[in-house]
């Protein structure tokens, strides 16, 4: 009787060279697409931490407004409160507000570093500065909110 296990050369179990390489190759497309696909989305989450900052501040603005008739020394651009953090971005008073006029900015930091959003009494909105080559564009007329957003 012959033994068919000496006679057939066994076969190695694992993953070939090439198998490995697919696998690497795969993932990494996968992290090339993904990976910039999931940066946009967090830097979204946050601009919108940085735009309802802005409205609420200007609601408090127009609450002001409303008690005294003016906007000079508006208790969100007092000295204490002239400069506050929200997120990633910085909220300020610019110039200081006069008696029937305001602007004001929102400014990011980190990875929203040149992204600026403003408004005033008149309730318009703008985006006058944007990350540097992020593909954000400036508008004067409303927010910006995320990458190949148009004016």
């Amino acid at each position: 009787m012959t033994n068919f296990s000496q006679s057939r050369p066994r076969r190695l179990a694992g993953f070939t060279l090439i198998e490995v390489m697919i696998v690497v190759a795969i993932i990494g497309i996968l992290a090339a697409v993904g990976i910039p696909a999931y940066t946009d989305y967090i830097r979204r989450g946050q601009v919108v931490e940085g735009t309802n900052a802005l409205a609420a501040m200007r609601t408090d603005m127009e609450r002001f407004y409303q008690d005294n008739r003016t906007y000079v020394s508006a208790t969100p651009c007092t000295a204490t409160l002239a400069q506050r953090t929200v997120g990633k971005f910085v909220l300020s008073c610019s110039p200081d507000p006069t008696a029937t006029a305001y602007t004001l900015l929102a400014t990011g930091s980190g990875p929203l570093n040149g992204l600026v959003y403003t408004v005033n009494n008149a309730n318009v909105r703008a985006t006058t500065g944007v990350p540097t080559n992020s593909g954000w564009i400036t508008c004067t007329t409303s927010w910006i909110m995320k990458k190949g957003d148009t004016c």
